[in-house]
């Protein structure tokens, strides 16, 4: 059934990650990690934005930015334009580590997907974002 194939491939997919960055001497978790990726492409959106970007709910989400600002990685500040929300941006610290993780990212997604082949592999992910496309349209 596609639910239990699914769940199966986001353990290998969080295992995998987390063994990589573990290795790497580094404490993130697959979400903490696709808050700063998001927010190095867009700085300065807000945490409404980034919640939607990243798939995260708004409360889980909340607690992610509080780690991640209380390490040193991204800044939060009051909108210029919308008092009451807050505008997310990296520290040099924070940029610094998205730029040395990147590559060690980049080089786990081979393990996320085993037995495909690369061609397999495309065709699989081109599936998985449209069905996941059609999930956001539905919401």
């Amino acid at each position: 059934m596609a639910g239990h194939v699914i769940r199966r491939l986001h353990q290998n997919a969080t295992q995998v990650f987390q063994a990589r960055l573990t290795a790497a001497g580094q404490d993130l978790t697959p979400v903490q990690y696709a808050a700063l990726d998001a927010i190095r492409g867009a700085p300065g959106m807000d945490q409404v934005r980034l919640s939607a970007l990243i798939a995260c709910d708004r409360a889980t989400l909340s607690g992610v930015v509080e780690r991640l600002c209380k390490k040193g990685y991204i800044d939060r500040s009051v909108s210029a334009t919308d008092r009451r929300a807050r505008v997310l941006t990296l520290t040099p610290e924070g940029a610094a580590l998205v730029a040395d993780l990147s590559p060690i990212v980049a080089a786990a997604q081979a393990e996320i997907l085993p037995g495909l082949t690369p061609e397999e592999q495309a065709q699989f992910l081109a599936l998985a974002q449209k069905s996941a496309a059609a999930v956001g349209a539905e919401a």
